[in-house]
């Protein structure tokens, strides 16, 4: 199972955004990511709906809005 999850919603520009930053992290780590739509889930909706786009990892919050790609490749290897 991928350690990074990506928070997201439909026409949502900055999750597009963190889409090709995940893409560079993957490419850089050889670590996979998955994408879960916040509107899939009432207590995701609830909990993110207003900051989204979302990086998890290992199932905690990582970041919002803008992925830190260099932290991310750091945390990843710690």
């Amino acid at each position: 199972m991928p350690r990074i999850t990506l928070l997201t919603r439909v026409d949502c520009h900055l999750c597009d955004d963190a889409r090709a930053a995940l893409d560079r992290v993957a490419a850089r780590t050889g670590s996979g990511w998955t994408e879960v739509d916040v509107a899939s889930d009432i207590e995701l909706e609830r909990d993110y709906g207003d900051r989204l786009p979302v990086v998890l990892l290992d199932g905690a919050e990582h970041g919002y809005w803008r992925v830190e790609e260099d932290r991310l490749v750091r945390d990843l290897s710690g």
